[in-house]
């Protein structure tokens, strides 16, 4: 059974699902982990679309969770740091747009589910990749709010980055994804509407938990 949780970038997805995961006892899938892997072959290709799509039928990634971590490797090795430096964010939009890329991975999230309860979180998981999935949430926030929680979450680690650097970024991949020929970034219609902008963190991982276990685990 699949629970999947959609919307634009630094709505609180990843972080909010990891941590509805580990409450509710439940395996977690992070879509946008893949794509940044993929991405990262992309760039391991010097960003040509040839040898590109030729590395991504020769590597295998796998991937799983565990101690609250979601980890990605490519053919065995760890890149779980790897995909989340600046220069893989600031391509991923551009990759995931591919159509080969995404069939790809969505090829990867539907042959990991055939077993057990997942939560996973993503841009089109509700509408393209799991259009029949039991319980389908979509998580919005202001673009400022989003833009300072990523900010925050990553100047630890890269002291140079701005605060503006960051919101352009989100900007430029909230058009990248809702103009994306394949698959946009749009909410389901059936998908449950939350408004992360004036939530605590704990606030929105309750709702989502009570909702949880109110329509399927009770």
């Amino acid at each position: 059974m699949i629970i999947v949780i959609d919307g634009p970038a630094g709505s609180g997805k990843s972080t909010t699902a990891k941590a509805v995961a580990d409450k509710l006892q439940i395996e977690y899938l992070d879509s946008g982990a893949l794509y940044r892997a993929v991405t990262l072959i992309y760039l391991e290709a010097n960003r040509d679309s040839e040898t590109f799509f030729r590395l991504l039928d020769q590597k295998k990634i796998t991937f799983y969770y565990i101690d609250s971590q979601f980890h990605v490797c490519i053919d065995g090795a760890s890149v779980t740091d790897q995909i989340r430096t600046p220069e893989v964010a600031n391509l991923v939009s551009k990759v995931a747009a591919m159509p080969k890329v995404r069939t790809f991975v969505n090829e990867l999230m539907r042959d990991a589910v055939t077993d057990g309860i997942y939560i996973a979180e993503g841009r089109d998981l509700g509408t393209a990749v799991f259009p029949d999935a039991k319980l389908k949430f979509y998580m919005d926030a202001d673009l400022s709010e989003r833009a300072r929680r990523r900010y925050n979450e990553l100047k630890k680690d890269n002291p140079g980055l701005t605060y503006r650097e960051v919101k352009l970024n989100i900007a430029e991949r909230d058009r990248q994804d809702t103009s994306r020929d394949k698959d946009p970034l749009i909410q389901s219609k059936d998908a449950l509407s939350i408004d992360t902008t004036d939530l605590t963190f704990e606030q929105q991982v309750d709702r989502i938990c009570l909702t949880i276990n109110e329509q399927l685990l009770n």
